[in-house]
């Protein structure tokens, strides 16, 4: 009985701490009328399996779990949830003193061993595990006239979780200021600082950006976990031929592909797995990074500091002096950056890099714009990969409908394409929060530069130009390549819109 087992989680909870239960690597898992289900790991917690069951007046069935399993399910029965966060902000007093938040936390502690009492600093630890359970990708905390909202993005869509009153959100961002190393005086200008922290068994690196705004500084903190495994080059999303062109692009020894698509499309996912699948003691791979996301065994990696005059530019000629066979660069943001990575890939490297762009065909243009001759353009990038994530129908609730045939027309997906095809949308439960959506794919085009596309940018820098051309090519659109997901039951035709008409 889900009800009975939440109860007797929360009766856990109180007799048995979550820095105990940690220790012990105990944890409830089944209620029964006569049985209590208990997941443990090793010897520690078997000498409360007798108080277990005088307390809870049932006969106590272990179970053997892996730590890593123990670690997840102590995090979802002793993790933070939004009713926690609300009760402490009903009980926070107005007295609050700021000498408390000097607290400051000098080595990675994990949250839900934290027994701090200071209020503010439980609230946001509330806030942080919560997000981490949700695996939310940012928290927004946003100051407004009466209360800072607190929003996560979870799936690329952001959804609001908490309200906190006004007179609380200075001490909220002092918090974060203390934990981050930001200067809490500074209230005037922008500021950048990183956290880091344990949430169960999750190591989580979060990079925390500050804003002053009419009612306060707000405060985005983007959450990377360090513990997860990025994905392989088969694991993102792409369609057969696809994954086709990136497996002959990763095998040529010198030239560059570019990635692009906005911030949070997936772009660092992509160029992280094409970098493991090419990744031998027999390469010299090098990245400069702004920042580095995630550690790559057997790879060299920079991150940029502006502070002391490491550029994507400074960084990128020393590296091409390091002898590397495959470099990545995080961000192509200027002419010199551009330069120095064109004349390596014409040199014998094999080059990886990212722009902000709206599609593979404007990548071109906007070389060009930076000032990039058209001819070196056409010498130098060998493909440009777009792309966009979508969420994926939740498996949960996934159920058949029908979507409007105006919908379906908008999408370019005819009568002929139905044949066979069931269309599938997620009704909404608790795994999803109510979205009918649970994770994301990625939707890709590739555009090769082939002897047509290098004729048409030796004659034009126009991306509708470029575009037509590389779709008579063979070039599916990202659109397209939506269309081939919502007809596998994947996504849903509404998903595929929202995202491409962004």
């Amino acid at each position: 009985m889900p009800g009975d087992t939440l109860k007797t989680q929360r009766q856990l909870k109180e007799i048995l701490p979550p820095v105990f239960a940690r220790s012990l690597r105990l944890v409830p898992l089944k209620e029964t009328p006569d049985t209590l289900e208990v997941g443990i790991h090793g010897t520690d917690g078997r000498e409360m399996l007798d108080l277990l069951s005088v307390k809870f007046r049932k006969r106590v069935v272990p179970r053997e779990m892996t730590e890593s399993e123990i670690l997840e399910k102590l995090q979802e029965v002793y993790g933070d949830t939004e009713s926690d966060a609300e009760e402490i902000i009903q009980d926070l007093s107005a007295d609050v003193d700021d000498a408390a938040l000097a607290q400051d936390l000098e080595k990675m502690e994990d949250l839900l061993d934290s027994d701090n009492e200071a209020p503010i600093i439980r609230l946001l630890n509330r806030i942080l595990a919560r997000a981490v359970q949700l695996n939310a990708s940012d928290i927004h905390l946003e100051p407004f006239r009466e209360y800072m909202r607190v929003r996560y993005r979870i799936d690329g869509v952001l959804y609001e979780r908490l309200k906190i009153p006004a007179r609380h959100q200075a001490l909220v961002v002092s918090r974060v200021k203390v934990l981050s190393k930001l200067d809490i005086a500074e209230k005037r200008l922008p500021q950048d600082g990183r956290i880091r922290l344990k949430v169960g068994a999750k190591d989580v690196d979060i990079r925390v950006s500050t804003l002053p705004t009419a009612f306060g500084e707000r405060v985005v903190l983007r959450l990377l976990d360090q513990t997860t495994l990025f994905l392989g080059l088969e694991d993102i999303g792409m369609a057969p031929d696809t994954y086709a062109h990136m497996e002959q692009l990763l095998r040529k020894t010198q030239g560059m592909v570019l990635v692009t698509g906005p911030t949070g499309s997936g772009k660092t996912t992509t160029l992280y797995a094409a970098l493991d699948r090419i990744n031998a003691p027999g390469m010299n791979i090098i990245t400069i990074e702004d920042p580095i996301e995630y550690q790559i065994n057997g790879i060299s990696q920079i991150p940029v500091n502006p502070k002391i005059g490491l550029s994507f530019a400074s960084g990128l000629r020393s590296i091409v002096r390091q002898d590397p066979d495959v470099i990545l660069v995080g961000e192509i943001r200027d002419l010199e950056t551009a330069e120095i990575a064109i004349h390596a890939a014409l040199t014998g490297h094999l080059v990886f890099s990212t722009l902000h762009t709206i599609d593979a065909a404007s990548a071109v243009t906007r070389l060009i714009d930076m000032g990039i001759e058209p001819f070196m353009v056409t010498s130098a990038v060998a493909a440009i990969v777009a792309q966009r994530l979508i969420r994926t129908v939740c498996p949960h609730c996934r159920e058949a409908y029908q979507p409007s045939s105006a919908l379906l027309e908008e999408l370019g997906i005819g009568p002929a394409d139905l044949s066979g095809v069931t269309f599938y949308r997620g009704k909404g439960c608790d795994t999803c929060m109510g979205t009918g959506y649970l994770g994301r794919t990625g939707i890709y085009e590739v555009l090769v530069c082939d002897d047509r596309i290098e004729k048409v940018i030796a004659q034009t820098s126009d991306a509708g130009e470029i575009r037509k051309v590389a779709i008579a090519s063979g070039m599916r659109r990202l659109a397209g390549d939506g269309v081939v997901k919502v007809l596998a039951g994947e996504t849903t035709p509404e998903e595929v819109l929202r995202v491409i008409q962004e």
